[in-house]
């Protein structure tokens, strides 16, 4: 069953109750939020509980300002939070999903910095081409290449020829069959006062959702994320540049109007 074409059809014939039976039944849901609440605490707390790994491998990266290794990018900071963003050597432009994600750091941002955490973004194109379509979508955050290094393949987010001829990849913790030459991810680093790196977590798949705040707030609404294509549920999504300019409902005419008469 398509849950998102039912989450959708869930507006036609809405069941419509008193405002006492409403509330009875806004209640119910808020136990179960707090539920979801709770268990999302308790998974935060168990997250930064996994073990580190460190990394001892030498990733120098392209920078505006030149190269630089990963214990550099964190900018006086400890704590360091990547998006891994699908752009490879030679596409045309980004990903238009993993656009999605970036379209919300540039709000939060400095919210992150006042606690800790510097924010970048790492794709596998040579900088010049990154740079090109950054200034394309206006947005102001660091994004650096990792092209010559082994970090988007270590990181699970890039896949070697042998891999894609095999037909099978590592992903998200498990074989995946292979869809594309770069994929999307999310990992946090932590540098101690040694100036030591650690990875401490990646998440991939539905996991990047954590950077889609845009969701968030779809899912309050009464269509929800109105997604009707099981097989790729993001094709609605436009680089913020490609939208159409956004449906405006027009009023309907006053009765006894001609629907013909001049605007």
């Amino acid at each position: 069953m398509n849950t998102a074409t039912t989450e959708a059809d869930s507006t036609v014939n809405h069941p419509v109750v008193s405002r006492d039976r409403w509330i009875a039944e806004r209640k119910a849901l808020l136990d179960r939020e707090k539920e979801l609440t709770h268990l999302r605490d308790e998974i935060a707390r168990e997250r930064r509980a996994l073990p580190w790994t460190r990394i001892d491998k030498n990733y120098v990266f392209e920078t505006p300002e030149g190269p630089r290794r990963l214990a550099d990018l964190f900018e006086g900071r400890r704590q360091l939070l990547v998006q891994h963003f699908m752009l490879g050597p030679g596409w045309a432009q980004g990903c238009q999903s993993c656009s999605f994600m970036a379209d919300h750091i540039d709000g939060m941002q400095i919210h992150l910095e006042h606690r800790d955490v510097t924010v970048l973004v790492i794709s596998r194109a040579p900088l010049a081409e990154i740079e090109r379509f950054r200034e394309r979508m206006g947005w102001q955050f660091k994004w650096v290449s990792s092209n010559g290094s082994d970090f988007n393949y270590d990181f699970g987010v890039s896949f070697t020829p042998e891999e894609r001829v095999s037909g099978e990849v590592d992903y998200n913790y498990g074989k995946r069959p292979f869809m594309s030459e770069e994929l999307p991810g999310v990992s946090v680093f932590y540098k101690d006062d040694a100036g030591d790196v650690f990875h401490t977590y990646s998440t991939y798949g539905r996991g990047v959702e954590v950077m889609m705040g845009t969701y968030n707030m779809l899912d309050l609404m009464p269509k929800g994320r109105d997604e009707h294509n099981p097989a790729f549920t993001m094709d609605w999504v436009r680089h913020h540049d490609r939208y159409e300019p956004a449906p405006i409902e027009k009023p309907a005419p006053a009765a006894g109007a001609c629907c013909h008469s001049e605007a």
